[in-house]
């Protein structure tokens, strides 16, 4: 099974440093991005450049298989690969890397119109969790949904032992940002 899902993360890794920017024909392969507040509602996830703009961030299906999902910045005609950095902090950031290494902060959206930074917040095995943090020890779990209602986990995927999984574009990659079906 590990096997399996290196060999697919690995084939990810090439896609996104050929930087692969296929147009998707059908929304049913479209899953949203939200974090999911204690009270019961969900709040958007969505990739911010340095002046504030906003832009959509979602997970990909896959209609040759459905376990391991894409997740990407649909950054105006461009759909940007989501990883976590190699970051000496405690959280991990969360970040779409751009063709030209241009970075985009992925934060999750409050009803108030304030952010939550989406963060790699500790790591199992080769398995990073993803979550909007709250606070110090508050954090929100990133889930992908589906249009039928299905939620997988958004997580970070390392294939090797080492602190840095590749260089994209300039940008030193942690761990790929995935969408995986929740265990059982």
């Amino acid at each position: 099974m590990i096997i399996i899902l290196i060999l697919a993360i690995e084939a990810q890794a090439q896609r996104d440093n050929q930087y692969d920017v296929k147009a998707r024909d059908s929304q049913e392969f479209i899953w949203h991005v939200k974090a999911l507040h204690p009270d019961g509602y969900t709040l958007d996830v969505k990739a911010f450049d340095e002046k504030g703009a906003i832009y959509d961030v979602k997970a990909l299906e896959d209609s040759n298989q459905r376990y391991i999902m894409e997740i990407k910045a649909f950054v105006k005609e461009e759909q940007l690969p989501v990883k976590v950095l190699v970051s000496e902090e405690q959280f991990k950031p969360v970040v779409a890397v751009g063709n030209d290494g241009k970075i985009y902060d992925i934060k999750a959206i409050k009803k108030d119109g304030s952010t939550l930074e989406v963060r790699g917040v500790r790591k199992s095995g080769h398995i990073v969790h993803i979550k909007a943090v709250a606070g110090k020890e508050l954090f929100y779990g990133v889930k992908a949904i589906s249009q039928k209602g299905k939620l997988n986990d958004v997580k970070g995927i390392k294939m090797y032992d080492k602190r840095l999984e590749l260089n994209l574009n300039g940008v030193e990659v942690h761990a790929h940002v995935v969408a995986l079906p929740q265990i059982q």
